[in-house]
Protein backbone atom coordinates (compact mmCIF):
# COMPACT_ATOMS: atom_id res chain seq x y z
CA UNK A 1 0.00 0.00 0.00
CA UNK A 2 1.51 3.57 -1.05
CA UNK A 3 2.05 5.84 2.02
CA UNK A 4 -0.66 8.65 -0.02
CA UNK A 5 -3.26 6.05 0.05
CA UNK A 6 -2.07 4.64 4.25
CA UNK A 7 -3.10 8.61 5.03
CA UNK A 8 -6.10 8.87 2.79
CA UNK A 9 -7.66 5.46 4.30
CA UNK A 10 -6.62 6.62 7.76
CA UNK A 11 -7.81 9.97 7.40
CA UNK A 12 -11.05 8.31 6.63
CA UNK A 13 -11.55 7.38 10.02
CA UNK A 14 -9.21 9.81 11.81
CA UNK A 15 -12.07 12.11 10.64
CA UNK A 16 -15.20 9.88 10.93
CA UNK A 17 -14.64 9.14 14.22
CA UNK A 18 -15.15 13.18 14.91
CA UNK A 19 -17.63 14.07 12.81
CA UNK A 20 -19.64 11.21 14.63
CA UNK A 21 -19.91 13.19 17.55
CA UNK A 22 -19.67 17.16 15.89
CA UNK A 23 -23.51 16.84 15.70
CA UNK A 24 -24.42 15.24 18.22
CA UNK A 25 -22.53 17.32 20.68
CA UNK A 26 -24.92 20.48 21.13
CA UNK A 27 -27.88 18.61 21.79
CA UNK A 28 -26.25 15.91 24.47
CA UNK A 29 -24.85 18.55 26.54
CA UNK A 30 -28.18 20.02 26.19
CA UNK A 31 -29.56 17.28 27.73
CA UNK A 32 -27.71 18.70 30.86
CA UNK A 33 -27.64 22.41 30.46
CA UNK A 34 -29.36 25.72 28.72
CA UNK A 35 -29.21 25.22 25.03
CA UNK A 36 -26.96 28.66 24.50
CA UNK A 37 -24.34 27.95 27.08
CA UNK A 38 -23.40 24.41 25.37
CA UNK A 39 -21.03 25.67 22.60
CA UNK A 40 -19.02 27.17 25.54
CA UNK A 41 -17.11 23.77 26.58
CA UNK A 42 -16.30 23.18 22.93
CA UNK A 43 -14.67 26.56 23.86
CA UNK A 44 -13.13 25.03 26.50
CA UNK A 45 -11.62 22.54 24.73
CA UNK A 46 -10.32 25.05 22.15
CA UNK A 47 -8.45 26.93 25.13
CA UNK A 48 -6.62 23.45 26.03
CA UNK A 49 -5.77 23.09 22.59
CA UNK A 50 -4.11 26.41 21.77
CA UNK A 51 -2.38 26.09 25.35
CA UNK A 52 -0.66 22.96 24.09
CA UNK A 53 -0.47 23.56 19.98
CA UNK A 54 3.17 25.85 20.62
CA UNK A 55 4.59 23.12 21.76
CA UNK A 56 3.48 20.70 19.21
CA UNK A 57 6.46 20.78 17.06
CA UNK A 58 8.63 20.42 19.03
CA UNK A 59 6.91 17.03 20.78
CA UNK A 60 6.48 15.43 17.11
CA UNK A 61 10.29 16.19 16.15
CA UNK A 62 11.04 14.38 18.98
CA UNK A 63 8.47 11.06 18.80
CA UNK A 64 7.98 11.17 15.56
CA UNK A 65 4.45 12.11 13.60
CA UNK A 66 4.06 8.58 13.40
CA UNK A 67 4.03 7.56 16.91
CA UNK A 68 2.33 11.13 17.82
CA UNK A 69 -0.85 9.89 15.67
CA UNK A 70 -1.25 6.89 17.17
CA UNK A 71 -0.68 7.89 20.78
CA UNK A 72 -3.02 10.25 20.10
CA UNK A 73 -6.04 8.11 18.50
CA UNK A 74 -5.48 5.56 21.40
CA UNK A 75 -5.82 8.96 24.06
CA UNK A 76 -9.05 9.72 21.83
CA UNK A 77 -10.37 6.37 21.52
CA UNK A 78 -10.34 6.35 25.68
CA UNK A 79 -11.68 9.72 25.87
CA UNK A 80 -14.83 8.82 23.59
CA UNK A 81 -15.21 5.29 25.52
CA UNK A 82 -15.34 7.14 28.64
CA UNK A 83 -18.02 9.66 28.10
CA UNK A 84 -20.05 6.92 26.50
CA UNK A 85 -20.71 5.11 30.10
CA UNK A 86 -19.97 8.13 32.18
CA UNK A 87 -23.43 10.01 31.84
CA UNK A 88 -24.10 12.99 34.02
CA UNK A 89 -22.97 16.77 33.56
CA UNK A 90 -19.28 16.71 34.90
CA UNK A 91 -18.08 13.92 32.89
CA UNK A 92 -20.00 15.38 30.04
CA UNK A 93 -18.01 18.83 30.19
CA UNK A 94 -14.46 16.96 30.60
CA UNK A 95 -15.15 14.26 28.15
CA UNK A 96 -16.38 16.38 25.66
CA UNK A 97 -14.09 19.11 26.10
CA UNK A 98 -11.09 16.55 25.77
CA UNK A 99 -12.45 15.15 22.40
CA UNK A 100 -12.57 18.68 21.13
CA UNK A 101 -9.28 19.29 22.50
CA UNK A 102 -7.73 16.31 20.67
CA UNK A 103 -8.68 15.88 17.47
CA UNK A 104 -6.57 19.32 15.83
CA UNK A 105 -3.60 17.27 17.10
CA UNK A 106 -4.85 14.04 15.18
CA UNK A 107 -4.88 16.14 12.05
CA UNK A 108 -1.61 18.46 12.79
CA UNK A 109 0.31 15.17 12.58
CA UNK A 110 -1.72 13.98 9.78
CA UNK A 111 -0.79 16.99 7.98
CA UNK A 112 2.92 16.48 8.30
CA UNK A 113 2.89 12.89 6.99
CA UNK A 114 1.17 13.86 4.08
CA UNK A 115 3.13 16.82 3.32
CA UNK A 116 6.09 14.36 3.41
CA UNK A 117 5.27 11.97 0.80
CA UNK A 118 4.37 15.43 -1.87
CA UNK A 119 7.63 16.45 -4.14
CA UNK A 120 6.05 17.98 -6.92
CA UNK A 121 4.20 21.40 -5.77
CA UNK A 122 2.31 21.36 -8.53
CA UNK A 123 0.54 18.62 -7.87
CA UNK A 124 -0.80 19.49 -4.29
CA UNK A 125 -4.19 20.33 -4.98
CA UNK A 126 -4.72 17.14 -6.17
CA UNK A 127 -3.19 15.25 -3.29
CA UNK A 128 -4.56 17.10 -0.90
CA UNK A 129 -8.06 17.46 -2.18
CA UNK A 130 -7.76 13.52 -2.98
CA UNK A 131 -6.67 13.02 1.45
CA UNK A 132 -9.95 15.51 1.87
CA UNK A 133 -12.14 13.56 -0.36
CA UNK A 134 -11.26 10.45 1.60
CA UNK A 135 -12.49 12.21 5.19
CA UNK A 136 -15.43 13.68 3.55
CA UNK A 137 -16.62 10.11 2.16
CA UNK A 138 -16.77 9.50 5.94
CA UNK A 139 -18.45 13.07 6.33
CA UNK A 140 -21.30 12.17 4.52
CA UNK A 141 -21.54 8.45 6.21
CA UNK A 142 -21.41 9.99 10.01
CA UNK A 143 -25.49 11.25 9.88
CA UNK A 144 -26.20 8.30 8.40
CA UNK A 145 -24.72 6.43 11.20
CA UNK A 146 -26.40 8.60 13.68
CA UNK A 147 -29.44 8.62 12.05
CA UNK A 148 -29.63 4.85 12.00
CA UNK A 149 -28.13 4.90 16.02
CA UNK A 150 -30.55 7.04 17.63
CA UNK A 151 -34.13 7.16 15.21
CA UNK A 152 -36.29 9.09 17.62
CA UNK A 153 -34.35 8.18 20.78
CA UNK A 154 -31.28 10.83 22.59
CA UNK A 155 -29.15 7.46 23.08
CA UNK A 156 -25.95 9.74 22.52
CA UNK A 157 -24.05 6.40 24.34
CA UNK A 158 -24.17 4.73 21.11
CA UNK A 159 -23.09 7.18 18.93
CA UNK A 160 -20.01 8.22 21.50
CA UNK A 161 -18.93 3.68 21.45
CA UNK A 162 -19.70 3.57 17.66
CA UNK A 163 -16.89 6.52 17.59
CA UNK A 164 -13.99 5.08 19.59
CA UNK A 165 -14.43 1.88 17.04
CA UNK A 166 -13.98 3.74 14.77
CA UNK A 167 -10.80 4.83 15.63
CA UNK A 168 -9.83 0.55 15.65
CA UNK A 169 -8.76 0.37 12.13
CA UNK A 170 -6.90 3.77 12.16
CA UNK A 171 -4.41 2.52 14.69
CA UNK A 172 -4.24 -1.02 13.58
CA UNK A 173 -3.22 0.88 10.02
CA UNK A 174 -0.29 2.62 11.56
CA UNK A 175 1.23 0.46 13.71
CA UNK A 176 1.85 -1.45 10.62
CA UNK A 177 1.93 0.95 7.76
CA UNK A 178 5.07 3.18 7.22
CA UNK A 179 5.07 6.15 6.03
CA UNK A 180 7.78 8.88 5.63
CA UNK A 181 8.69 10.59 8.10
CA UNK A 182 8.30 14.83 8.15
CA UNK A 183 11.51 16.24 8.84
CA UNK A 184 11.27 19.99 10.25
CA UNK A 185 14.37 22.19 9.69
CA UNK A 186 14.14 24.15 12.67
CA UNK A 187 11.92 24.70 15.51
CA UNK A 188 10.77 28.48 16.20
CA UNK A 189 8.74 30.14 18.71
CA UNK A 190 4.84 30.11 17.50
CA UNK A 191 5.22 33.83 18.20
CA UNK A 192 7.56 34.35 15.40
CA UNK A 193 6.21 32.07 13.01
CA UNK A 194 3.24 34.25 13.15
CA UNK A 195 4.99 37.13 12.46
CA UNK A 196 6.08 35.73 9.48
CA UNK A 197 3.43 34.56 8.33
CA UNK A 198 1.59 37.80 8.55
CA UNK A 199 4.67 39.59 7.00
CA UNK A 200 3.30 36.94 3.94
CA UNK A 201 0.51 38.55 2.32
CA UNK A 202 -0.27 35.24 0.59
CA UNK A 203 0.33 33.05 4.12
CA UNK A 204 -1.48 35.70 5.85
CA UNK A 205 -4.25 35.83 3.13
CA UNK A 206 -4.95 31.91 3.39
CA UNK A 207 -4.71 31.90 7.47
CA UNK A 208 -7.16 34.48 7.48
CA UNK A 209 -9.49 32.69 5.07
CA UNK A 210 -8.80 29.24 6.74
CA UNK A 211 -9.58 31.15 10.08
CA UNK A 212 -13.32 31.84 8.68
CA UNK A 213 -13.80 28.77 7.55
CA UNK A 214 -13.46 27.19 10.91
CA UNK A 215 -15.38 29.80 11.89
CA UNK A 216 -18.17 27.96 10.28
CA UNK A 217 -17.44 24.66 10.94
CA UNK A 218 -17.31 25.85 14.57
CA UNK A 219 -20.86 27.25 14.13
CA UNK A 220 -22.65 25.18 11.44
CA UNK A 221 -22.46 21.52 13.09
CA UNK A 222 -23.43 22.46 16.65
CA UNK A 223 -25.91 25.29 15.95
CA UNK A 224 -27.49 23.42 12.92
CA UNK A 225 -28.48 20.36 15.07
CA UNK A 226 -29.13 22.36 18.02
CA UNK A 227 -31.67 24.36 16.13
CA UNK A 228 -32.84 21.80 13.74
CA UNK A 229 -33.24 19.47 16.64
CA UNK A 230 -33.43 20.99 19.88
CA UNK A 231 -35.60 24.28 18.91
CA UNK A 232 -37.98 22.73 16.21
CA UNK A 233 -37.94 19.18 17.20
CA UNK A 234 -37.04 17.31 14.29
CA UNK A 235 -36.23 14.27 14.74
CA UNK A 236 -32.69 12.45 14.26
CA UNK A 237 -34.38 9.54 11.84
CA UNK A 238 -35.23 12.43 9.64
CA UNK A 239 -31.89 14.64 10.18
CA UNK A 240 -29.62 11.66 9.26
CA UNK A 241 -30.45 11.78 5.97
CA UNK A 242 -31.11 15.18 5.55
CA UNK A 243 -27.55 15.36 6.91
CA UNK A 244 -26.44 13.23 4.62
CA UNK A 245 -27.10 15.22 1.70
CA UNK A 246 -25.84 18.13 2.88
CA UNK A 247 -22.35 16.87 2.97
CA UNK A 248 -22.48 15.32 -0.58
CA UNK A 249 -20.65 18.49 -2.05
CA UNK A 250 -17.42 17.63 0.31
CA UNK A 251 -17.06 14.30 -1.77
CA UNK A 252 -17.32 15.23 -5.34
CA UNK A 253 -16.62 19.15 -5.36
CA UNK A 254 -12.97 19.47 -3.51
CA UNK A 255 -11.29 17.16 -5.92
CA UNK A 256 -12.17 18.52 -9.54
CA UNK A 257 -11.58 21.98 -7.93
CA UNK A 258 -8.26 21.59 -6.68
CA UNK A 259 -7.42 19.58 -10.26
CA UNK A 260 -9.26 23.07 -11.81
CA UNK A 261 -6.95 25.21 -9.50
CA UNK A 262 -3.75 23.57 -10.28
CA UNK A 263 -4.06 23.25 -13.92
CA UNK A 264 -6.62 26.25 -15.18
CA UNK A 265 -8.43 28.71 -13.02
CA UNK A 266 -6.35 29.47 -9.72
CA UNK A 267 -7.31 29.62 -6.22
CA UNK A 268 -9.24 33.19 -6.05
CA UNK A 269 -12.26 33.04 -7.85
CA UNK A 270 -13.12 29.97 -6.20
CA UNK A 271 -12.29 31.06 -2.96
CA UNK A 272 -14.80 33.68 -3.27
CA UNK A 273 -17.22 32.16 -4.46
CA UNK A 274 -17.33 29.69 -1.84
CA UNK A 275 -17.34 32.34 0.49
CA UNK A 276 -20.14 34.16 -0.89
CA UNK A 277 -21.99 30.85 -1.52
CA UNK A 278 -21.51 29.46 2.36
CA UNK A 279 -22.48 32.57 4.08
CA UNK A 280 -25.61 33.54 2.18
CA UNK A 281 -27.09 30.22 2.43
CA UNK A 282 -26.33 29.68 5.96
CA UNK A 283 -27.93 33.09 6.65
CA UNK A 284 -31.45 31.68 5.04
CA UNK A 285 -31.11 28.69 7.69
CA UNK A 286 -32.75 31.49 10.15
CA UNK A 287 -35.66 31.58 8.23
CA UNK A 288 -36.80 28.10 7.92
CA UNK A 289 -39.18 26.72 10.97
CA UNK A 290 -41.14 23.64 11.76
CA UNK A 291 -43.54 24.15 8.44
CA UNK A 292 -40.77 24.22 6.15
CA UNK A 293 -40.78 20.77 3.88
CA UNK A 294 -37.85 18.64 4.88
CA UNK A 295 -36.16 18.79 1.19
CA UNK A 296 -36.02 22.59 0.91
CA UNK A 297 -34.44 22.67 4.32
CA UNK A 298 -31.90 19.82 2.61
CA UNK A 299 -31.48 22.46 -0.13
CA UNK A 300 -30.36 24.78 1.98
CA UNK A 301 -28.12 22.97 3.82
CA UNK A 302 -26.58 21.32 0.57
CA UNK A 303 -25.61 24.56 -0.74
CA UNK A 304 -23.88 25.74 2.22
CA UNK A 305 -21.76 22.75 1.92
CA UNK A 306 -20.86 23.65 -1.89
CA UNK A 307 -19.23 26.60 -0.73
CA UNK A 308 -17.57 25.33 2.05
CA UNK A 309 -16.50 22.25 -0.09
CA UNK A 310 -14.70 24.96 -2.29
CA UNK A 311 -13.06 27.10 -0.42
CA UNK A 312 -11.64 23.95 1.29
CA UNK A 313 -10.51 23.16 -1.39
CA UNK A 314 -8.83 26.48 -2.40
CA UNK A 315 -7.35 26.97 1.23
CA UNK A 316 -5.98 24.21 1.80
CA UNK A 317 -4.40 23.77 -1.87
CA UNK A 318 -3.27 27.28 -2.01
CA UNK A 319 -1.24 27.02 1.57
CA UNK A 320 0.24 23.62 0.97
CA UNK A 321 1.41 24.91 -2.66
CA UNK A 322 3.82 27.32 -0.36
CA UNK A 323 5.06 25.34 2.76
CA UNK A 324 6.54 21.57 2.93
CA UNK A 325 6.81 19.25 5.80
CA UNK A 326 9.47 20.84 7.29
CA UNK A 327 7.87 23.96 7.80
CA UNK A 328 6.34 22.13 10.73
CA UNK A 329 5.92 25.61 12.50
CA UNK A 330 4.12 27.14 10.00
CA UNK A 331 1.34 24.36 9.55
CA UNK A 332 0.95 24.56 13.48
CA UNK A 333 0.33 27.74 13.28
CA UNK A 334 -1.73 27.45 9.96
CA UNK A 335 -3.86 24.48 12.06
CA UNK A 336 -4.27 26.53 15.50
CA UNK A 337 -6.82 28.85 13.35
CA UNK A 338 -9.36 25.51 14.27
CA UNK A 339 -9.17 25.91 17.88
CA UNK A 340 -8.86 29.44 17.43
CA UNK A 341 -12.42 29.25 15.94
CA UNK A 342 -13.22 26.50 18.19
CA UNK A 343 -12.88 29.58 21.27
CA UNK A 344 -14.52 32.51 18.94
CA UNK A 345 -17.26 30.43 17.63
CA UNK A 346 -19.12 29.36 20.87
CA UNK A 347 -18.45 32.38 22.29
CA UNK A 348 -19.93 34.58 19.08
CA UNK A 349 -22.90 32.37 19.31
CA UNK A 350 -23.59 32.24 23.25
CA UNK A 351 -23.42 35.87 23.56
CA UNK A 352 -26.28 36.22 19.93
CA UNK A 353 -28.51 33.50 21.24
CA UNK A 354 -28.67 34.84 24.91
CA UNK A 355 -32.03 36.24 23.94
CA UNK A 356 -32.61 32.90 21.89
CA UNK A 357 -32.77 34.23 18.53
CA UNK A 358 -31.86 31.46 15.85
CA UNK A 359 -32.71 34.42 13.16
CA UNK A 360 -30.68 36.65 13.99
CA UNK A 361 -27.31 34.39 14.68
CA UNK A 362 -27.74 32.55 11.25
CA UNK A 363 -27.90 35.85 9.93
CA UNK A 364 -24.92 38.00 12.01
CA UNK A 365 -22.82 34.37 11.08
CA UNK A 366 -24.03 34.64 7.22
CA UNK A 367 -22.57 38.45 7.35
CA UNK A 368 -19.40 37.95 8.77
CA UNK A 369 -18.12 34.86 6.50
CA UNK A 370 -19.35 36.80 3.64
CA UNK A 371 -16.99 39.91 4.49
CA UNK A 372 -14.19 38.43 6.20
CA UNK A 373 -14.21 35.46 3.30
CA UNK A 374 -14.35 37.70 0.13
CA UNK A 375 -11.74 40.01 2.34
CA UNK A 376 -9.26 37.29 2.88
CA UNK A 377 -10.25 36.16 -0.98
CA UNK A 378 -9.02 39.15 -2.62
CA UNK A 379 -6.01 38.96 -0.76
CA UNK A 380 -4.82 35.88 -2.87
CA UNK A 381 -1.81 35.82 -5.26
CA UNK A 382 -2.80 33.44 -7.72
CA UNK A 383 -0.44 31.31 -9.64
CA UNK A 384 -2.29 31.35 -12.53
Amino acid sequence: MGPRLALSIGNFFAAGHFFLVAYIIAPYLALYMPAAQTGLVVSLGAVFTLSLFPFMPRITAHFGARKMAIALTSLQAIILGSLAISPGVIPAVIFIAAACATAPFISYQLDLLLEATVREENTTGRVRTLFLTAANIALVLAPLIIGFLLGSTENYARVFFASALMLTPFITLFLFERTPEPQPHGITRVGLTCKCIWADKDLRAASIGNAVLQFFYHLAPLYTSLYLHTALGIPWSELGWIFAIMLIPFVFIEYPAGYIADRWLGDKELLITGFVITGVFFALLGFVTIETPLLLIAAILFMTRVGAALVEAMVEGHFFRRVSERDANTISVFRMTRPLAGLTAPLFASIVLLSGNYLAFFILSGGIIVALGVVSAAAIHDIR
